[in-house]
């Protein structure tokens, strides 16, 4: 019995050692940012499983720790199916500022500016804030701007896909380097104009301790720069076969497709009209992209698939298909001249509108059946379902609306631009296209009003009634500029489509499309790399690697 005792004793002292040590470390883990350690969910999940007790009674204020890593608040995520009623009593009503979050600033701290997107407006707006007036806090599901200009050229080999991606911290060194500026790779899901907060949820397989992880940031002013998203007019299966031209992943499932055709098309077996469907590329829109990338890919074909693809040569074929006319906003003599390009480097011009589009195949209105084995979509743009999903007022076409100051004028503290604002109704003015030099001059226009605002103790939220914003944001159109392939582009510097002024097409105009873009390239990094390789293409061709 003495021995039993004893043994008894050594046994309970060393169980309550053990937790003591498991809770030790569990907290520990706990104040890094890490989620708390199972023990205390097993034992919720028992007792919700056998049906005892009230729910409301499990939850006390000593079970909710909250703890800081990067400036995000943390609560503890329940990690069990049977709790899931728990948590979301928790996360809701009166309990909601317990979810993950950077608190509203404080006096003796700077205000915060959140901005959403990492676009052209975006970007150029986070390139001109002064950080010595604001913190910054961005939010996008990218953290790297892309030159739209030259993604064309990505998808054939002509330029790297880094050569077109500026990082955000090279943008902004405050979001990598201040101690309340930050970058979180997440989306936008809501925004709360009274509570002055946005919500938002992490990318998805982030390895984070809840997925989807959502969290809230609070902030005095808020610049909404979502962009916007691919036009599809509603038409059924675009979405599921089409490919768009909008981002580096774009460019890069494109390039993997092309090449795969074209080396699927050398094996054994294969048919004529199965060789014949793989190779024909189809290009839905004649806006710029849509004929940059035309213009792109028949000089691949022309120059390198030729060469190094002979058994493919007779069979590839790209196909442009546009309902009215190509390049509808440059000059008319401009589009002649693309037309008569582009046909005589074997572009198939085709007038008509698509109805459907299916796995192998498009239809179009007439009853044309047009088979393809790369579907590029890229007929303009339109509000993404973020934007539609606002509760803010819509300009004509459904873009956020804006007053000339580039303000949302139904709430406070909430500015928008880029593709994702327009002008409303009542200011009189139209609403501007979306294009990047759009986007640029409205990021330039509010990162020097913010600056003003700041100056005059305006950076505070519903501080900023009283002071005089100054003259209104006001476009002037710089020109236009499209490559159409073969070393020959067009320059159009009319200020707008009725007006006179410099048009010209050919080399020359070709030189000055390099260069105009070479300049805009945002860094000089990025400009050594888009340089080298325009050079290596010219002299060696293009890399045509598969790779992934």
């Amino acid at each position: 019995m003495l021995l039993s005792r004893i043994a008894k004793t050594a046994f309970s002292q060393s169980s309550q050692a053990a937790r003591i040590a498991a809770g030790n470390h569990h907290m520990g883990l706990l104040r890094k940012g890490f989620p708390a350690a199972p023990t205390y969910h097993t034992w919720l999940r028992d007792v919700i499983a056998s049906g005892n007790g009230d729910r409301s009674s499990l939850l006390r204020p000593a079970d909710v720790f909250r703890v800081n890593s990067r400036g995000i608040g943390h609560t503890p995520h329940f990690q069990y199916p049977s709790a899931e009623a728990v948590q979301d009593d928790l996360y809701s009503g009166a309990d909601d500022a317990r979810v993950p979050g950077l608190e509203p600033t404080k006096a003796g701290e700077k205000p915060r500016v959140v901005v959403l997107g990492t676009g052209w407006a975006g970007c150029r707006f986070l390139k001109g804030l002064d950080t010595k007036l604001y913190d910054i806090v961005c939010i996008s599901p990218r953290n790297h701007m892309v030159f739209t200009p030259l993604l064309a050229s990505t998808c054939v080999g002509t330029l790297e896909f880094r050569s077109v991606a500026e990082p955000v911290s090279r943008i902004q060194s405050a979001l990598s380097g201040a101690p309340n500026s930050y970058f979180y790779l997440a989306s936008c899901t809501g925004i709360d104009t009274h509570k002055h907060q946005v919500c938002c949820e992490s990318v998805s397989s982030a390895g984070l301790p809840d997925e989807p992880y959502h969290f809230k940031v609070a902030y005095d002013k808020l610049v909404i720069a979502a962009g916007a998203d691919p036009l599809t007019f509603n038409i059924r299966g675009v979405k599921e076969h089409a490919m768009f031209l909008r981002e580096v992943q774009h460019a890069q499932e494109i390039r993997r497709k092309l090449l795969l055709n074209l080396m699927l098309s050398e094996a054994p077996g294969i048919s004529e009209e199965e060789k014949k469907r793989l190779l024909h590329c189809v290009v839905i829109g004649g806006g710029p992209t849509g004929v940059e990338f035309s213009g792109e890919l028949s000089d691949f074909i022309m120059r390198d698939v030729r060469q190094r693809f002979s058994h493919a040569k007779d069979y590839i074929q790209v196909t442009l298909i546009e309902a009215s006319e190509i390049l509808s906003s440059f000059d008319v003599g401009l589009r002649q001249y693309a037309t008569n390009h582009l046909t005589k480097s074997g572009v198939r011009l085709v007038r008509g509108v698509v109805k459907e589009v299916l796995p192998e195949k498009i239809l179009l209105s007439d009853g044309t059946c047009v088979p393809y084995g790369l579907l590029v979509w890229s007929t303009g743009v339109g509000p993404s379902e973020f934007v539609k999903s606002l509760d803010l007022p819509k300009s004509p076409g459904g873009r956020i609306g804006v007053d000339e100051w580039l303000r949302v004028p139904s709430v406070e503290d909430v500015f928008a631009l880029g593709d994702c604002a327009g002008f409303l109704e009542q200011t009189g003015r139209p609403v501007l296209p979306a294009l990047a030099q759009v986007a640029e001059r409205e990021g330039k226009y509010l990162a020097n009003l913010f600056n003003q605002m700041g100056k005059q103790n305006g950076g505070r939220a519903h501080c900023a009634k009283d002071i005089p914003l100054g003259d209104p944001f006001v476009y002037r159109h710089l020109g236009s500029l499209a490559s159409v392939g073969r070393y020959k582009a067009l320059v159009d510097l009319r200020q707008s489509k009725d007006a006179k002024g410099i048009s010209m097409a050919g080399f020359v105009s070709w030189f000055i499309w390099r260069s105009a873009y070479l300049t805009r390239v945002v860094s000089w990094r990025n400009r050594f790399y888009v340089a080298v390789n325009w050079a290596t293409t010219l002299v060696f061709g293009r890399d045509n690697s598969r790779i992934g």
